[in-house]
């Protein structure tokens, strides 16, 4: 099929944002859909397979829509993987969801699983976002802890996560608390600096309005008026992941995220994650977001490298 289309009337700076640099935006089109792409200014020419053909102009239409301004390159991937899984773009890029306060101004769920879980998040007191990597479950759950403490619906943010790599047995590191856990909280830490910025995030944690806590070292607390969010769950034992989910306090609330395909555990050791998942599943206040690999908002790469190893896995098993 072949298709057609004059941008009317002609704008040569939209044009140029639309395309990219030297026609970067058309070739990644051309190579994720499998079309071939010409033009001659304002006249846009598509061919390809019907359908292919018709989400290449549909993309090219949405990302005109919107390009008044140079189409951040990240914008452009996750358009381009949106149509790419047949989910028609948005001319603005935008859902009608509303906006987390955070430094990140254009942070949305950008799938449908994602919006969900960041409902979850906003009507649950403890939220279980499980999937493979580069899905957003870690980064979101960052963000709503942000937003909760930049509108005081919680006094401070508590970040955990099992150093199952050490064993739980950190005395033997170099440094103060901080220090010993800091290697495996990084993920949490980048994601606070992206959406509060250096500068408030080393106040805040001067504050005390952010915290980290080995997971070795949450017994016996209670936890109150508090965010917190355990990264890489799949990693806890049962006995570990009970104790932690029984930490919580008044207006607190919890996310657990973790990757069941990644299980660091030694053998014969069950995951207290996937225990939770199913002990949990009829308990009122708690949520679960499945995450699959057509949620991944990284690179279009990462996408089908874990679709590959999804595939890899079921052949084996």
């Amino acid at each position: 099929m072949i298709l057609r289309h004059e941008f009317l009337p002609l704008d040569n700076t939209r044009l140029s944002h639309l395309c990219g640099s030297v026609d970067a935006h058309l070739r990644d089109i051309e190579s994720v859909l499998n079309v071939s792409i010409s033009r001659r200014n304002e006249f846009f020419r598509v061919e390809g397979a019907k359908v292919a053909a018709e989400r290449a102009m549909a993309l090219l239409l949405a990302l005109y829509a919107r390009a008044e301004k140079p189409i951040p390159h990240e914008d452009f991937q996750l358009a381009l993987m949106d149509t790419e899984r047949g989910r028609p773009p948005k001319p603005d890029g935008r859902d009608a969801e509303p906006q987390l306060r955070t430094r990140r101004a254009d942070l949305m769920g950008r799938t449908d699983n994602q919006r969900l879980y960041l409902q979850n998040i906003q009507h649950h007191d403890i939220t279980f976002g499980i999937g493979p990597a580069g899905t957003g479950k870690t980064f979101l759950a960052v963000a709503c802890a942000v937003d909760a403490l930049e509108r005081s619906a919680v006094q401070r943010i508590i970040l955990s996560r099992p150093a199952v790599e050490a064993g739980e047995r950190l005395g033997f590191l170099p440094g103060d608390l901080s220090q010993k856990v800091d290697p495996y909280l990084r993920p949490l830490y980048d994601a606070l600096y992206d959406l509060m910025g250096f500068d408030k995030v080393g106040r805040a944690f001067e504050k005390g309005q952010i915290e980290i806590a080995p997971l070795a070292f949450m017994r016996g607390r209670t936890l109150n008026h508090a965010f917190v969010i355990l990264d890489e769950a799949q990693n806890t034992t049962r006995e570990q992941m009970k104790m932690f989910l029984t930490r919580l306090g008044f207006g607190s609330r919890c996310v657990v995220t973790g990757d069941v395909s990644q299980i660091d555990l030694p053998r014969g050791v069950d995951s207290g994650l996937i225990d939770a998942e199913r002990v949990l599943r009829r308990v009122r206040g708690v949520a679960t977001t499945r995450f699959t690999s057509a949620d991944v908002v990284r690179h279009p790469l990462v996408a089908r490298i874990v679709e590959a190893y999804d595939i890899a896995s079921n052949d084996r098993s």
